[in-house]
């Protein structure tokens, strides 16, 4: 008898490609456009600055909305319903023509792509997967990443030949057209829906109906140490990669090294990342949660420690490939920590509050590094600071017991006797 294939499969590549169409929320997105909405905003850099950090804490509430809507209306219903919206405001962007109109629609497009959208689609691959979660997530992680590989040359060519609102309005023709209707077709809330078991889970935990899902109160949740040593190792994460993401060039030629090494180590870091989702879903299903925290938390700390000392390509090679693994390892944790430990009950709300930390840290990170190498003249001291905290950070997650779904918190406990 021949075994079909698991239906979360394919609502885990759904998901991938959700999260690659977040690119025109998200800094590094954004930055394919930026020279040339400041010319025609006629905004100065360090205005553009303040508007990228503000309308990126003022989207960041947006997870812990979407998260409520997800766990009372489903994937299926609030992930169609997030690329219909996130669509319509790239539209409107896209023929935006003053700041204030920029302002509001930056900010919704923060608010429901990288907020919400990003939230919705890790969640979903939660409620699809148990026995192979971490298997999911790499996969999930993997699929992303090539995602972002490919989507970002071809739009940055859209946006060289034919101008930055052309490649926004075909951004939103693809969300409106093709990924919204995607998601409604293929998408259901969970396994339950199409009469299936959730995949590795055993029959004692199976219960029926969506409204008694095995997980946490989000609530009780929150209030675990291990939550937040894993949101904060995310967040923390989150405010590196995006501090050095936007400064990395500047950062490489403090060193001495020119454009051509910049762009070399972008290469090698993107590359070994996809080693790390591999390697860290492999070792998921080997080790304990916390202690893959600790080594994620040592690479980057390692990374992090030594580059304030390059002095050669090679060196900058390995330290690309160092931050590359530690990424890598982080993206698996990111996505399948949350499920594994609290299930499926309250799972939108808890990754929501999760990634409102992530978006906040990431949105703080360039303004962080630019204020402190201002006032010091050199990157160096702070990359020495955040070492020592990646560090304390994987030292405090040996410390945590990992949580599983099917307990049930003392709160809860007394209130049903």
């Amino acid at each position: 008898m021949i075994r079909r294939p698991y239906y979360g499969w394919v609502v885990a590549l759904v998901a991938a490609v959700s999260m690659v169409a977040t690119l025109p929320a998200r800094s590094q997105g954004l930055g394919i456009a930026t020279e040339q909405i400041l010319a025609d905003f006629r905004i100065d850099r360090i205005a553009w600055a303040e508007i990228n950090l503000w309308t990126t804490l003022l989207g960041a509430g947006w997870a812990i909305v979407v998260g409520r809507l997800l766990d009372r209306f489903g994937s299926r219903v609030v992930l169609t319903g997030t690329l219909l919206a996130l669509g319509a405001v790239v539209a409107l962007l896209s023929v935006a023509t003053s700041i204030l109109s920029l302002v509001v629609l930056l900010t919704l497009t923060r608010g429901i792509g990288q907020s919400a959208l990003s939230a919705v689609s890790l969640a979903v691959v939660g409620q699809w997967f148990a026995g192979r979660l971490a298997a999911a997530m790499a996969a999930y992680a993997v699929a992303m990443s090539v995602g972002f590989m490919v989507a970002f040359p071809l739009v940055g060519g859209i946006v060289q030949a034919y101008g930055w609102r052309a490649g926004w309005l075909s951004l939103a023709a693809l969300l409106l057209l093709a990924l919204a209707p995607l998601a409604w077709i293929l998408v259901r809330r969970g396994p339950e829906d199409l009469g299936l078991q959730i995949d590795g889970m055993a029959p004692a935990e199976v219960t029926d109906g969506p409204a008694s899902l095995i997980g946490w109160d989000w609530r009780d949740a929150l209030a675990t140490r291990s939550f937040w040593v894993f949101a904060l190792g995310a967040a923390l994460f989150g405010l590196v990669a995006s501090g050095i993401g936007l400064f990395n060039e500047s950062i490489l030629a403090e060193r001495g090294f020119d454009a051509g090494t910049y762009y070399q180590s972008l290469v090698v870091t993107a590359l070994v990342a996809l080693v790390g989702n591999f390697w860290g879903g492999w070792l998921a299903d080997r080790w304990s949660m916390p202690r893959l925290m600790t080594t994620a938390m040592a690479v980057l700390a390692l990374g992090l420690a030594a580059l304030p000392h390059l002095t050669t390509v090679t060196q900058v090679m390995l330290w690309s490939g160092l931050m590359g693994l530690g990424s890598g390892f982080v993206m698996v944790l990111f996505f399948g920590f949350w499920a594994r430990a609290y299930g499926r009950r309250h799972l939108g709300r808890i990754q929501g509050a999760a990634q409102v930390l992530t978006v906040l840290a990431s949105a703080i990170g360039p303004l962080l590094l630019a204020i402190w190498v201002e006032r010091t003249g050199s990157y160096a001291s702070m990359f020495s600071m955040l070492a020592m905290l990646m560090a304390l950070n994987g030292v405090a997650a040996l410390t945590v017991r990992m949580p599983t779904p099917t307990e049930v918190p003392l709160r809860l406990a007394r209130s049903s006797t």
